[in-house]
């Protein structure tokens, strides 16, 4: 059996990692193992049970409850939003399974601080009046974590406490997890990370997301109790729905073909996985399970590489106990370039400005709005490399020579980047 601390630390270091710790279940066997440090400045060590912010894998967590309440009877997935929240100022149209679908067409990216009071789930709705709609209901998909935020408030007015404390009712207690919380008062009586930069190994200024973001991404939880809520999903039946294709996604990046409610699925080399990733403010998370090996995996990691570790570890770990590997990314292909996708594209927090420079196609990434609060790398020129089909449209680009190629796919009307649909202006 592999040595996976050794790995850990071996592909650690040469991803250029601060801290991380990698959790393996493996049908009834457990293997937790850290490494590096949680805070660069301090110097505290990375433990077993430390805290990482799992981001984005909250909204599984947050799913789960949503179906929770549905097996209860309190109301059905294609029951209007609006019907159930109507203070929700969204499209009439939209529905709890497009919330968890991520094909609502809200546009997603709202980070607004609405303040540290059990009110701001509330008072982030409101703000939904003044938010674009992307597309018709149903008729895409573009990531979006406002819709997360509208499923945790709904969970609030059926459950009739805030949102973390139903977290805690519904899912942290019955599975008996001692080290995950949401808040940072919580957070800081453990032993708590904080993120690092990719480019320097700096540590970042800011250590959480609003709290308004809570359902959407707020949790940090240990390796330990992380693998405890994906064994849940494999053994209690309430949850299969989750894992059923609901949506299909195009890009197909890590083997990532179609989307459940809120589960992303994948196909690793003929495999069927499941899981989800998580990103917050250079703390990457990374979660995989495979059902029919019994196996879950996942990776916590405090810094901006967190990617350059992952995608090796999980193929080492996914070869020994499945026999697949994490899937290729796509790769770039030399032919020319032209300008037809030169313009600027827009949506909540972030602006794309793509142009032609010399034979190469450039995107100037921008953070705007309430993003500039915590964005620690708010501008970012990346460029643009063609790849197969090799029709124009769809290009390859990647944040450093060091990490994965990712897609990037233009129509006439909107740039697809980072699973989200921004509209060209």
């Amino acid at each position: 059996m592999a040595d996976w601390a050794a790995r850990l630390n071996e592909l650690a270091v040469a991803a250029d990692v601060t801290g991380a710790v990698l959790g393996i279940w493996r049908d009834g066997e457990t293997t937790i193992a850290p490494y590096g440090v949680l805070n660069a400045t301090t110097g505290v060590e990375t433990t077993a049970d430390s805290l990482f912010q799992i981001g984005s894998i909250s909204k599984p967590w947050t799913a789960s409850m949503i179906v929770q309440l549905a097996a209860e009877d309190r109301f059905g997935l294609d029951d209007p939003i609006v019907k159930l929240l109507p203070e929700a100022p969204v499209d009439p149209r939209i529905t709890v399974r497009h919330l968890l679908t991520h094909t609502s067409g809200i546009d997603g990216d709202l980070f607004t601080d609405t303040g540290r009071g059990d009110d701001c789930l509330q008072r982030y709705v409101a703000l939904l009046a003044d938010v674009d709609q992307l597309f018709e209901p149903g008729t895409a998909y573009s990531y979006c974590n406002a819709g997360f935020v509208l499923l945790g408030r709904l969970i609030e007015v059926l459950d009739g406490r805030i949102w973390d404390e139903s977290l805690k009712a519904r899912l942290i207690e019955p599975l008996g997890l001692t080290h995950t919380v949401t808040l940072p008062e919580e957070a800081i009586l453990e032993r708590a990370a904080v993120g690092h930069l990719a480019t320097d190994g700096s540590r970042v200024k800011t250590w959480q997301l609003p709290r308004s973001i809570g359902p959407a991404g707020t949790i940090s939880a240990s390796a330990g109790d992380l693998l405890e809520f994906a064994r849940m999903h494999l053994t209690d039946e309430r949850y299969a729905a989750m894992q059923e294709p609901q949506v299909p996604f195009a890009a197909g990046i890590g083997g990532f073909v179609d989307l459940g409610l809120t589960w992303r699925i994948y196909n690793w080399g003929g495999r069927r996985l499941f899981g989800h990733d998580g990103s917050t403010i250079s703390q990457l998370a990374f979660l995989r399970i495979d059902p029919e090996a019994r196996l879950a995996m996942c990776l916590l990691t405090n810094s901006g590489n967190g990617t350059r570790l992952f995608e090796p570890l999980a193929s080492e770990v996914f070869t020994e106990y499945a026999g697949v590997a994490h899937p290729p990314a796509p790769q770039p292909i030399d032919v020319p370039v032209d300008d037809r996708h030169a313009g600027i594209y827009e949506r909540a927090s972030v602006r794309l400005d793509v142009a032609k420079r010399d034979d190469e196609l450039v995107m100037v990434y921008s953070a705007t709005g309430d993003r500039l609060l915590f964005s620690e790398d708010p501008m970012h020129e990346y460029e643009l490399r063609p790849t197969e089909p090799d029709d124009g449209n769809h290009f390859v680009t990647r944040e450093s020579p060091a990490h994965p190629w990712v897609p990037v796919t233009f129509t006439p009307t909107h740039v697809f980047t980072s699973g989200r649909v921004t509209p060209r202006r």
